[in-house]
């Protein structure tokens, strides 16, 4: 997995003066009905009165001055006719919009816009008529305004991020074999985090707010280096940019749009980083604009991705009409109108993920991201600048790379997995299912859809990935349980190496739910063990690593506890549930504990399924979640010792053998814990607990059984030799160790056989660790069963 990489040193740059804005030249855009048959070319004025397509004349002498051009006079007619003719060919029901019947008219000095698209819209043969939106900034990046709270946080998994981290471990996940093309205003594609993926721009010009390129490119396609961030698909073959400053003059979303689609391929992403004003609404989605509209719709029904920002306006989308009074952005209208793109808001950072008041919002908001305290690269004010980063990008326009990204992801593991690409409307259903991501905060009054989880669609879509898991005992089939936390089958101690441990322990050994294959450490001499794990996803793992740890014998096993062992990778574990055993790991003699009783912990994952941290158990309610939610991590006791007498030690009565342990408190804070002690032992044993007297009120009134040893500050009661007795509830100081012992007392005649005694801890009656010894025959008793 590619590691997060730090910003670069000396904070966010200040935002430098951008260049001059070349003025823009109002136009009305106006699109014939199809029956029209006007030839698509320059001067085109000339022949609608001799066509009798309107009253040219009449309007030429109203509005002297004005010309009628093609909208899209950069391609060649017979392209757009190429285009369309695809698009139709591809067996949908939809439609194409007739491009060729779309014109500008061009405007000089001193005539009213406004006046002319009134005047056209009355003509019979017009389908309707406007005036092209002009250029709407992009929103400013203001770094240090909104103090990141987690570095490129929308990396991680849910409900924080989008989870790239785990799509990297998939084949597909980082964007290889995958195309994004970026339409908006500038970019400096020299950026030290951009320079390798090869960016060009396929038309328009890269002319200014260069730190807004920079900074949407830096969210996808950042490159895996030693530098500044990483991208959420930093492998793309692919990243180009189109601008919508048109070389020439002018500017034109519509035209930069159908630039872009003409050099791309189905199942490509094109992410729209713009936003527009329009009949009075401002920073809305540009399909508003007709135009625009027909050009997304002819790229979706060519198979092309698209992603487009909601926009800045904090308007209800559902409300916004046209000028024929259609809600065109309502799904629950007749007027609804879908060009298929997935349209995209902005919430908080912080999880849950509120909407952010000026994010455009309503039933056509497919999905959100971040939109602020975004981390990517950052350019100045004239783009020559490649090495500066920030951490306050924001806005629709910090949300829309987040969903690009993950759409890039999802079609990257389809394709190198499945053999093909998800078509637009595909993908967005699985980018905008609530099952698939996670939900903002408030989604009745959010309505700006959920962020995309990348490893619910991995595993639960695609089903492209690995679920490796490992028991928590015999029965265990990885989902969350309430069942035994330490009993695990698939930690496996041997004193000598097993010559073929797949053969001796794997599937088909006959001893896959045998949890007695050893758990007996020789002391001086060097000890195996070996790791046993599952594939229940749906797909093979590969390199999956196993990390051993032992511990003192606890009811309560945190990780300031652990003692690495260490750790062995088995290179290839496949899928449909196969059980699979790793080499041996070499417990160095001199690195075994001294004689007593102990408990393994086992933490295994992948790249593409990833073990918990052992930091990540510090807080105690990951813990409780860990413990019993988590199929990478298990326990397993080896507290294997012969029940004759230890050797007289300090306070233990004759005859009687001592078993130690720990009851530790939360590693966090104070919390109110239980002990429990589950005993099978026949009935004239003797079982004592001897306890710390600071926990005489765990065990409420001791009876007349009960003693206390003032002398060495500890309390003794007598425990059921067979059967569950629950101790009372005590306050457990955080990281405190009340060391305790269990007495056992096994008559002689009955030594032959085996026993076993456990103590288990209790959070809010719920098992959250325990401790337990199995108690053997002597080497020298008759019918002894043979040591592991």
């Amino acid at each position: 997995m590619a590691a997060r990489k730090p910003a670069k040193k000396g904070g966010a740059p200040a935002r430098r003066q951008e260049p001059a804005i070349p003025s823009f030249k109002p136009r009305v855009v106006v699109k014939f009905h199809d029956f029209v048959q006007l030839p698509y070319e320059a001067g085109a004025e000339e022949l609608v009165e001799r066509l009798r397509i309107g009253p040219m004349a009449s309007l030429l002498e109203q509005f002297p001055g004005i010309t009628l051009q093609p909208l899209f006079a950069a391609r060649k007619v017979d392209e757009i006719r190429g285009l369309i003719d695809r698009a139709v060919e591809t067996g949908s029901a939809f439609r194409p919009a007739n491009l060729l019947g779309y014109f500008a008219v061009e405007v000089p000095p001193g005539v009213e816009p406004e006046a002319v698209a009134k005047t056209l819209s009355s003509w019979q043969t017009v389908e309707i008529a406007y005036v092209e939106p002009g250029p709407v900034e992009p929103p400013a990046v203001t770094p240090g305004d909104d103090p990141r709270s987690v570095n490129q946080g929308y990396l991680d998994p849910a409900p924080d991020g989008i989870d790239a981290e785990f799509a990297w471990g998939i084949l597909g996940g980082d964007g290889q074999g995958q195309a994004l093309v970026d339409l908006e205003w500038g970019w400096t594609l020299n950026h030290e985090d951009l320079a390798a993926q090869g960016a060009t721009l396929i038309s328009g010009l890269n002319h200014s707010y260069f730190h807004h390129g920079t900074a949407v490119l830096g969210e996808v396609a950042a490159v895996d280096n030693t530098l500044g961030c990483v991208g959420i698909t930093p492998k793309l073959q692919s990243v180009r940019v189109v601008g919508q400053w048109r070389v020439g003059g002018g500017y034109s979303t519509s035209e930069a749009i159908l630039d872009a689609v003409a050099a791309m391929s189905f199942g490509d992403v094109l992410l729209l980083e713009a936003q527009t004003s329009l009949w009075g609404y401002v920073m809305v989605p540009v399909e508003i604009e007709p135009a625009v509209f027909d050009v997304i719709r002819l790229a979706t029904a060519l198979g092309i991705v698209v992603v487009e920002a909601a926009g800045n306006g904090g308007v209800d989308l559902d409300t916004v009409v046209d000028p024929m009074g259609q809600q065109i952005f309502n799904r629950a209208s007749a007027d609804f109108r879908d060009s298929g793109a997935i349209v995209v808001g902005a919430a908080s950072s912080t999880a849950p993920h509120t909407r952010l008041g000026f994010s455009c919002h309503g039933s056509r908001i497919d999905c959100y991201g971040w939109g602020h305290n975004v981390d990517t690269c950052y350019s100045n004010g004239d783009g020559t600048s490649t090495d500066l980063y920030t951490t306050g990008f924001n806005g629709t326009s910090s949300a829309s790379p987040i969903v690009t990204g993950a759409a890039l992801a999802v079609q990257g593991m389809a394709e190198m997995n499945l053999g093909f690409r998800f078509s637009p409307w595909q993908l967005r259903e699985i980018l905008s299912d609530p099952a698939n991501g996670t939900a903002s905060a408030d989604p009745p009054a959010d309505r700006i859809g959920v962020m995309p989880d990348l490893k619910k669609i991995a595993e639960d879509v695609l089903d492209v990935a690995p679920d490796v898991y490992i028991r928590d005992h015999v029965g265990d089939t990885g989902d969350p349980h309430a069942g035994a936390i330490s009993a695990s089958p698939d930690i496996i101690l041997r004193n000598d190496p097993e010559p073929d441990p797949q053969a001796a322990f794997g599937e088909g050994s006959g001893t896959e739910n045998d949890a007695a294959l050893g758990y007996t450490a020789e002391a001086g001499q060097d000890n195996h063990i070996y790791v046993r794990v599952r594939n229940r996803g749906g797909w093979p793992a590969s390199n999956v690593d196993a990390t051993v740890y032992w511990s003192p014998p606890a009811t309560l096993v945190t990780p300031d506890l652990w003692n690495l062992v260490g750790s062995v990778v088995i290179p290839a574990v496949p899928n449909g549930d196969q059980l699979t055993v790793s080499d041996a790991l070499v417990w160095d003699k001199d690195d075994i504990p001294a004689t007593g009783h102990y408990c393994f912990v086992g933490l295994i994952g992948t790249a593409a399924d990833p073990a918990p941290s052992p930091a990540d158990f510090l807080n105690f309610d990951n813990f409780r979640d860990f413990i019993r939610n988590n199929n990478n991590v298990t326990w397993r006791n080896f507290n294997v010792v012969d029940n004759l007498p230890d050797p007289p030690s300090a306070g233990v009565p004759k005859g009687f053998k001592a078993l130690s342990f720990l009851a530790p408190g939360a590693p966090d804070k104070a919390r109110p814990m239980a002990l429990e002690v589950l005993a099978r032992l026949p009935n004239e044993a003797r079982l004592l607990l001897e306890a710390p007297l600071g926990l005489r009120d765990l065990f409420g009134f001791m009876g007349p059984f009960g003693k206390k040893d003032l002398k060495r500050g500890s309390v003794l009661l007598p425990i059921k030799a067979a059967g569950r007795q629950r101790l009372g509830t005590l306050l457990f100081p955080a990281r405190s160790r009340h060391r305790l012992r269990l007495l056992v007392q096994i008559p002689e005649k009955l030594r032959e056989r085996e026993f076993e005694v456990a103590v288990r801890q209790l959070y809010r009656d719920q098992e959250v660790g325990r401790v337990t010894w199995r108690l053997r025959p002597p080497k020298n008793v008759p019918g002894r069963r043979p040591q592991s």
